[in-house]
């Protein structure tokens, strides 16, 4: 119904913000990321939007990308996942980390609030058909993030919580272990 937005940012709330179109505010529900890499309140924003109609409510929540609205429209078809845990999801993980989990690591779900281990295994297993061929193979990491992933299993964090920490790494993230390392922690910081 509503595909996408583009308007002047208002005002911004906690997971939400609210977008000018034409003299009228729309209260859009965006993920963390998206609020973390916003412009400034009275910038313009084009957003891919859902709409998800209820008896009770309408409620449209906003996306950057297009593959993160798609994802978002996954997680919401799986049995027992509302929009709040789909947004949920799709704010603590990017893309290639809930296909990772539907493709054989369900186990990286449970970083996200309110997904326990039943949620994570019921969302790969219903998804693992629509997300491509699961098992798919992941490329090794380099010599430096393997130090770095050594560094995160020796301070207590498991195999598969260092490989998200050093697979959310950005491309141009410093060539330097400590810079890498500390960037790393940050991933386990996110709320």
């Amino acid at each position: 119904m509503i595909a996408t937005l583009h308007g002047v940012i208002q005002a911004v709330g906690d997971n939400q913000l609210v977008l000018e179109l034409g003299g009228i505010g729309l209260r859009v529900a965006v993920p963390l990321s998206r609020l973390e890499s916003m412009p400034r309140l009275g910038d313009r924003i084009f957003l891919h939007t859902y709409l998800v109609v209820r008896e009770d409510s309408l409620e449209l929540f906003g996306f950057g990308e297009a593959e993160t609205r798609r994802m978002f429209e996954l997680l919401m078809g799986v049995s027992g996942v509302g929009p709040r845990l789909a947004l949920a999801t799709v704010s603590h993980l990017p893309g290639d980390a809930i296909r990772r989990a539907v493709g054989g690591q369900p186990e990286l779900l449970t970083r996200v609030p309110g997904v326990g281990r039943k949620t994570a295994e019921k969302i790969a297993f219903e998804l693992k058909d629509k997300l491509g061929e699961p098992g798919l193979p992941i490329e090794p990491p380099s010599e430096l993030d393997g130090e770095v992933l050594g560094v995160l299993t020796s301070l207590g964090y498991s195999l598969v919580e260092g490989q998200a920490a050093v697979q959310s790494l950005a491309e141009d993230a410093p060539e330097e272990l400590e810079a890498r390392v500390r960037l790393a922690l940050r991933y386990f910081a996110k709320p």
